[in-house]
């Protein structure tokens, strides 16, 4: 029976994210993913235009998500600044963690280690530059909202919260923590972190 398109770009995809997973965005070629989706690999480009959009789209579900959480921590819609380190941020901030870990580890172990020659290989560089530009604005704006607090955070201080926040992903992805285990692990981090925030900025 004849797949619909819509199958068929499923296919490629899911077989796409297996390639990728064993050889890395570098070492994966369109004729191989179209050989295990049962796809000519002159079709396959009538549903993407190359390699880097095929792996563009395995990634884009962790890319959308993680899009999400910094809009909705620094974003125009943010947390307010007085919410961090109470125990509903603690748990609200855990709890989005954790999910994106539970939904995403395989995905973003792509993003992570195997997009090295993609168009995504500086992913994590990217997304810290526009996070750190995104929370000064944010501290700015939570400063006209709250005077007496310190809003003189350095940008580099700032660069590292979400460096941190990548490595916590990483550590926890390369040694295989156990879904069990990482909610303690994440709730530790968030509030060994959020501790130091309340410091910095004389909360």
């Amino acid at each position: 029976m004849q797949r619909c398109k819509e199958e068929t770009r499923t296919e490629i995809l899911r077989h796409a994210a297996r390639i990728f997973r064993m050889r890395g965005f570098a070492g994966s070629s369109m004729r191989e993913i179209a050989d295990a989706a049962h796809v000519c690999l002159s079709n396959i480009y009538n549903y993407f235009p190359g390699k880097d959009a095929i792996f563009r789209a395995v990634v884009r579900p962790a890319t959308l998500e993680l899009e999400k959480m910094l809009q909705g921590h620094h974003g125009q819609q943010g947390e307010d600044v007085m919410s961090i380190g109470t125990e509903a941020y603690l748990q609200k901030v855990t709890g989005e963690y954790v999910a994106l870990l539970g939904r995403h580890r395989t995905t973003l172990e792509l993003l992570f280690f195997r997009a090295q020659g993609s168009s995504l290989e500086n992913y994590r560089e990217t997304y810290t530059d526009r996070s750190t530009a995104l929370v000064r604005a944010w501290l700015d704006n939570m400063k006209r909202r709250h005077p007496r607090m310190n809003a003189e955070v350095s940008d580099f201080s700032i660069h590292l919260h979400t460096v941190w926040m990548f490595t916590l992903f990483e550590e926890i992805i390369m040694h295989r923590i156990k879904p069990k285990d990482t909610p303690q692990i994440v709730a530790e981090y968030i509030r060994f972190e959020t501790t130091g925030w309340r410091e910095l900025m004389k909360l």
